[in-house]
């Protein structure tokens, strides 16, 4: 028999403070406002409750809070105060709870290992963190092992353990070889979760020395490896050979072959084990068995399905995944092995446990004095989690008394709280397994009413639809809401409005006379505010025209209409769909402002049109289908342009509009594209043509604006992708009614010509634009700036009047409207103009010159009163000119140079200018009609600069050790010279220059003899000039000294010396190059009549030779006497006599005897060894002379070796 549950005494009371948790304020998230409110500290940022750390980096761990007044931060440390100040290493950040523990300068990670928990305070309350457990990570070595090698036979399975180190976190496990490949793993070699390598049966491929386990730490960044493991596969071929070499006769050997045998699961063990897993993390279950074949794993779960979406298989089936486990996800799960053998199975009895989780996390609670309120606190897990408060992370139980809070299991309750309950309340939902730590503070505040919602806001709503008018407030107590229509309309009741707790007024169904302003006032026992807004109600949006169902043959054309009404105050858009996408984008869709045409219609054309309208405030649609079908076949197609259209029609004759109708002529296979209206003024232009306007090709009626006054006619000019149709025949003569203009003439001006003048003018009116006969314009002046009377005069024909007797440059008010004989039109807009200018009066003052540098100077001036420029001012004019230089005090033609700067501006630079130089100048100011009086001429002088290059050097009278110089001064002194600086230096036949000389020569000197050089010596001068500033650019020459004449006079007085002589200049002599090229060109003929002599035949020895050798380009050279083995070819001859590079005449091997380097006639080819036959060939073929010794300490100041400079030429 089942009884009725009574409810205890205390559960009524409980119940009734549930349901007043509507009451409670809630405060919006208004910026301005939250930085007014007091607020109890809340924690915005924490570190992770289980926080490994780098033990080498610096440990930061996070503690953010904010609150009002800003809160203060404390820390504990497993359980205890932590005080920051007496620990060197740690600092806490500024405005912020965050620490740093600074182990980068000396400090030990493992020496701050604990549980630390954060404290925020202010006057109104205390947040705490979660207990975050600081743990440095470890990555320990591999403990030292001795590995002894595998040896497996031939299918049977194995297993090679990892055993990895104990780390923090732990590691991830890899497997890999001597070369870091990571070995490849398959259904018959895998690894499990734990880090060991399984084999369900070894081959012989399996055998190798190099099986690697690696452990990753990631924390770390390190890598630890394992000793290698070595495993040998013996066949069982290979292993019975073995074995019987070690019998004798008499024994029994019978080794077994790989047989085939039914799966064995590695792992896990048993036919059953457990598994306990927490609720939301990843349910991981392994199955590895041996077997031949290998054994292939499935998994099911008794009694039930795997869950779909959340199960994966990994590692070729062998490992199940399950995300996000729940409590459903607990039962038994199997795992088969099956292979051709047979089968075995393993039952995992699963069980998910939960840590706690949040059914109702408590929320702040913001309260006015005297209001009542709960906290609730509501979590989940396996077991069921505990529940216990805390007040300013005190534990309730010990925290100061609150005679307005009452606690009850997971609920506080709160009746006719002060301002003195405000406080942070801590909620601890913990379990076995974790635990929840949330912070909720009750704010007790007493505030006037405040409305957030911006004053005079706009609302615009469609008719019948509702409106909703917001009055986003704040106060506490809570405001009571009221509104009001109009400035002073009554309070609103009643059916036809809705009134929402969070201010909002609605209005169910919006309509015209809904329009208007409304009031919102909000008050409580503190005050009161009001605040309006306003609404306006709009016209919907409407398609009173929509696209209907069309059928088009292929190649055809078609067209769907919207048309659309809508408020005159909203912007519509339209937008055309094709099944509900965007129109394809192709030239053959044609949007129109109330149509859509399709050109040229396909097959891919069929589908739903979709035509949709938006304003801001509402959106339409309309939708059609489109079929398109075959079209009947059709001769060969011939394309030309239209037929003109005809029967014109003239219809809804207005003043200012007409209707015109037309029938189109044939396309002729082209559709037509668009049609061009032209009208024709009868009464202004007979005859003349002038384009009107276009429309589609699909249009054949059109709306036209007309003018007054005008005589029209109009004809219709249709156009395809061929060309233009000839027109239509006009249509019949329409003449308007006349009227008064409706424009005035465009581009008024007023620029004087004169002095005393003003001249108006203006664009006139074309005929059609008079609007009527008799058009005149009246002009309208009057000085602007001055109490005056506008004066006017009427005039006719004429686009200019000239007003006479104004004030020099005055602006001037002008307008220019045009009249005819029934009337004025609208009033014109006035132009600004000025009376005409006359030449400025004043002269710039206060002329000021600053030199900046030789070439360059600044100068100011003050501006000329406006007043006196007397007209437009345009800029100022710098004139400047050189008077003398100071150097040479002559004084010549004096060319003036102008610049000028536009605008108002006070200053300019003056570029170009010659250094040491006298300079004037004077400033004018400019405007429209030319330049004013002169500025007092500005006398001012540029400083010293270098001097240019002296105006030449002459070197004359060369002897044999000594030169003349002459020079003249600079073309451009600038300056005062001070000296002249000569440098030279001598250059050898290589053309590399020796040491250089420096003389410094007064300035009044133009030549100089140079003594004690170096006779038949080349020497490079380097000349400039200097004044005080510097040296100025250089002019350089060269020249030689003349030949030691002495040394070939008298030969037996210092032979040696006039040898060297000659040696040193003997390859720049004309005589001794005529010489060589003679030789040269010799020898070149006598190779060319020995190459032509040679390949005749085998008269020679070099042809014998050449019989016996397939290849003599390869031969030796013999060692014995230093000739060639056999001849060479003139290109690689050529190529060993190759010029040397920079002029230089010595062997490649940069020796040279010294003896050698006479002009002896052996090295001409004429000495004994260098004999020639009757034939010419060569007597030594090539090796008769034997190579020359080399010398040591041959200068490229030797003479040239004359063979050397043969072989150049060669």
């Amino acid at each position: 028999m089942m009884k009725k549950k009574s409810i205890p005494a205390s559960k009524p009371f409980l119940i009734l403070f549930l349901c007043q948790i509507i009451s409670a304020l809630d405060v919006p998230l208004d910026s301005k406002l939250l930085e007014e409110l007091s607020q109890p500290p809340t924690i915005t940022h924490q570190s992770p409750k289980d926080y490994i750390v780098d033990p080498r980096e610096n440990i930061v761990i996070q503690c953010e809070a904010k609150g009002k007044p800003p809160p203060s931060f404390s820390w504990t440390r497993n359980g205890t105060h932590f005080d920051i100040d007496k620990d060197a290493q740690v600092t806490m950040k500024p405005n912020s709870g965050t620490l740093v523990i600074n182990i980068m300068n000396g400090g030990k990670a493992e020496a701050y290992e604990g549980v630390y928990q954060c404290t925020a305070r202010n006057e109104r309350g205390a947040a705490i963190s979660n207990n975050i457990v600081i743990r440095p990570s470890r990555s320990p070595l591999w403990t030292k092992e001795k590995l002894e090698p595998h040896q497996v036979r031939e299918g049977d399975s194995l297993v090679l353990h990892c055993r990895p180190p104990v780390g923090l976190p732990p590691p991830i496990i890899f497997w890999m070889d001597n070369a870091f490949q990571r070995l490849p793993q398959s259904e018959r070699v895998s690894q499990g979760l734990n880090g060991d390598l399984y084999f369900s049966n070894v081959q012989p491929e399996d055998t190798r020395e190099d099986y690697i386990c690696y452990a990753r730490f990631n924390h770390t960044q390190t890598i630890q490896q394992k000793q290698p493991i070595s495993v040998k596969v013996f066949s069982m071929d290979s292993l019975n050979d073995t074995i019987a070499a070690n019998l004798s006769d008499t024994d029994i050997y019978g080794a077994k072959p790989v047989t085939e045998r039914q799966p064995v699961l590695l792992t896990p063990t048993g036919s059953t084990s457990t598994k306990v897993e927490l609720r939301g993390n990843v349910l991981l279950l392994e199955c590895i068995a041996a077997g031949l074949p290998t054994p292939v794993i499935r998994w099911i779960k008794e009694g039930g399905e795997l869950p779909a979406n959340r199960t994966f298989f990994e590692n070729f089936k062998k490992t199940l995944k399950i995300i996000d486990v729940s409590e459903a996800d607990s039962g038994n799960y199997k795992c088969i092995a099956r292979n051709t053998m047979g089968s075995v199975h393993h039952v995992i009895s699963v069980t998910v446990k939960a840590a706690p989780y949040w059914i109702t996390a408590p929320r702040n609670l913001v309260l006015s004095p005297g209001e009542d309120g709960t906290l609730i606190c509501r979590a989940n897990g396996n077991p069921k989690p505990s529940i216990s408060w805390l007040a300013n992370g005190v534990p309730i139980a010990i925290a100061p008394e609150d005679p307005s809070r009452k606690v009850d299991g997971d609920t506080i309750i709160f009746s006719h709280v002060q301002e003195r309950s405000s406080a942070v309340y801590q909620c601890n939902a913990s379990n076995e397994y974790g635990y929840l730590l949330a912070n909720a503070f009750v704010n007790v505040l007493a505030e006037p009413p405040r409305i957030l919602t911006p004053a005079n806001k706009l609302y615009q709503v469609i008719a019948d639809s509702p409106a909703l008018l917001d009055c986003a407030y704040f106060g506490s107590p809570k405001p009571e809401i009221e509104w009001f229509k109009g400035v002073k309309g009554s309070i609103l009741r009643g059916n036809e409005y809705v009134f929402h707790d969070n201010g909002t007024l609605e209005i169910p169904v919006a309509q015209k006379d809904s329009t208007g302003t409304y009031t919102c006032v909000a008050r409580n026992e503190l005050g009161k505010i009001q605040n309006e807004v306003h609404l306006e109600i709009k016209d919907p949006t409407m398609i009173i025209k929509q696209p209907e169902y069309k059928v088009v043959q292929r190649y055809g054309q078609v067209s769907f209409e919207c048309i659309i009404k809508h408020d005159s105050t909203l912007l519509p858009t339209v937008i055309w769909l094709k099944d509900n996408d965007e129109l394809p984008d192709d030239e053959r869709f044609l949007v129109g402002k109330d149509n859509l045409t399709i050109m040229n219609v396909t097959d891919k054309d069929d589908g739903t049109y979709t035509c949709i309208v938006n304003t801001t405030l509402d959106s339409v649609s309309a939708s059609a289908v489109l079929t398109v079908v075959a079209a009947p076949p059709t001769p060969a197609i011939i394309y030309a342009r239209p037929n003109p259209p005809f029967d014109l029609e003239l219809t809804g004759q207005l003043e200012r509009t007409i209707d015109l109708s037309w029938i189109p002529g044939d396309e002729n296979n082209s559709p037509i594209t668009h049609f061009v209206i032209e009208y024709e003024d009868g009464l202004h232009e007979p005859g003349v043509w002038h384009y009107q306007t276009e429309v589609p090709g699909t249009q054949t009626t059109v709306q036209l604006k007309l003018s007054p006054y005008v005589n029209y006619s109009f004809r219709v000019v249709a156009v395809n992708k061929i060309g233009r149709s000839q027109p239509s025949e006009p249509s019949e003569q329409y003449l308007t009614k006349s009227a008064s203009p409706d424009e005035n003439p465009a581009n008024v001006q007023g620029i004087g010509s004169e002095p005393d003048n003003l001249v108006i003018t203006w664009e006139s009116l074309k005929g059609f634009q008079s609007n009527g006969p008799g058009l005149q314009y009246k002009v309208s002046w009057r000085q602007k700036d001055v109490d005056d009377e506008w004066t006017s005069v009427i005039v006719a024909n004429v686009s200019k009047y000239i007003v006479s007797g104004t004030p020099t440059f005055v602006p001037y008010e002008i307008k220019v409207q045009a009249l005819n004989d029934l009337g004025y039109a609208p009033e014109p807009s006035e132009v600004i103009g000025h009376s005409g200018e006359d030449l400025p009066m004043v002269a710039p003052g206060n002329v000021q010159v600053h030199v900046i540098n030789s070439t360059l100077a600044k100068v100011h001036w003050d501006p000329v009163p406006l007043k006196t420029v007397r007209g437009h001012l345009q800029g100022y004019k710098v004139y400047y000119w050189k008077v003398q230089s100071l150097s040479r005090r002559s004084r010549r033609h004096v060319e003036k140079k102008i610049l000028t700067f536009r605008g108002n501006k006070t200053f300019g630079m003056l570029p170009g200018l010659e250094p040491y130089s006298s300079y004037k100048l004077n400033v004018r100011v400019v405007n429209g009609k030319g330049e004013g009086p002169a500025s007092p001429d500005k006398v001012f002088k540029t400083p010293e600069g270098v001097p240019s290059s002296p105006s030449y050097l002459k070197i004359t009278n060369p002897t044999l050790d000594s030169l003349t110089l002459e020079w003249g001064s600079p073309t451009h002194p600038n300056g005062v010279l001070t000296s002249y600086i000569l440098k030279f230096q001598p250059i050898n036949n290589t053309h590399e220059l020796g040491p250089l000389v420096e003389i410094r020569i007064p300035a009044n000197e133009s030549s100089l003899i140079l003594k004690n050089l170096n006779y038949s010596t080349r020497y490079k001068f380097y000349f400039n000039a200097q004044t005080s500033v510097g040296s100025g650019s250089q002019i350089t020459e060269e020249a030689v000294t003349i030949m030691d004449e002495a040394g070939i006079l008298h030969p037996a007085v210092g032979a040696g010396k006039a040898m060297a002589s000659r040696q040193v200049d003997i390859a720049t002599q004309g005589w001794f190059i005529g010489l060589m090229c003679a030789v040269a060109l010799l020898i070149l003929i006598l190779l060319i009549v020995c190459f032509i002599r040679r390949n005749k035949g085998g008269k020679y020895p070099v042809k014998e030779k050449e019989d016996a050798h397939a290849d003599p380009e390869i031969q030796p050279m013999k060692e014995d006497d230093g000739t060639f083995g056999e001849y060479r070819s003139l290109e690689s001859d050529a190529e060993d006599h190759k010029p040397l590079k920079k002029g230089s005449r010595t062997p490649s091997d940069r020796t040279v005897k010294k003896e050698d380097s006479d002009d002896s006639l052996v090295d001409y080819g004429e000495g004994v060894n260098g004999q020639f036959n009757e034939d010419g060939s060569f007597i030594g073929q090539y090796s008769g002379k034997k190579e020359k010794e080399p010398a040591e300490g041959n200068e490229s100041s030797e003479a040239p070796s004359p063979v050397n400079a043969m072989n150049s030429f060669v």
